[in-house]
């Protein structure tokens, strides 16, 4: 039970980190152009320097939507982890860790949200771009999205012991 209680974890803290990366760092799409390699994400465009990311006036809220989402989604994590250890210490035998399992699935439906709006949004929107494809950082957020509905539900039906 604490080999399993142990890398519960242990993937929660790397589900964290990689939210924090995911949502910090700007290569969620990657294009190729007569300008060399850009990479556009959540917050900047880079290509040798990092600019503002353009995006249109109808374009705006969705993009708004994706960063606030993304946010909560780590907010909504980090929670999560905390309220994780408190009822590792101070929950009676027998009972299972509800509240963390349910912190972690909201955060599950952030992560999945803001990924839909980003995917259905502006995947493959720019047409002057002549190889766009996936960064590491969109890999990573389906990734925190897979890891943090397999935490949510093995939270739930955990008992501590």
């Amino acid at each position: 039970m604490l080999v399993l209680l142990a890398g519960i974890f242990v993937v929660h803290i790397a589900t964290v980190i990689m939210l924090f990366v995911s949502t910090i760092a700007n290569v969620w799409m990657v294009n190729s152009s007569s300008l060399g390699t850009i990479s556009s994400g959540l917050w900047l465009m880079c290509n040798k320097t990092c600019s503002q990311l353009p995006v249109s006036s109808r374009d705006e809220a969705s993009l708004k939507a994706v960063q606030a989402f993304m946010i909560l989604s780590i907010i909504f994590s980090v929670m999560a982890l905390i309220l994780f250890i408190i009822q590792l210490f101070t929950l009676e035998k027998g009972k299972r860790f509800y509240m963390t399992g349910a912190v972690m699935l909201v955060c599950w439906m952030c992560i999945l949200i803001a990924v839909s709006i980003y995917t259905a949004r502006f995947t493959g929107r720019r047409l002057y771009f002549t190889n766009p494809h996936h960064g590491y950082c969109f890999i990573l957020a389906w990734i925190c999205f897979c890891f943090s509905f397999i935490i949510g539900i093995l939270y739930l039906v955990l008992r501590k012991k």
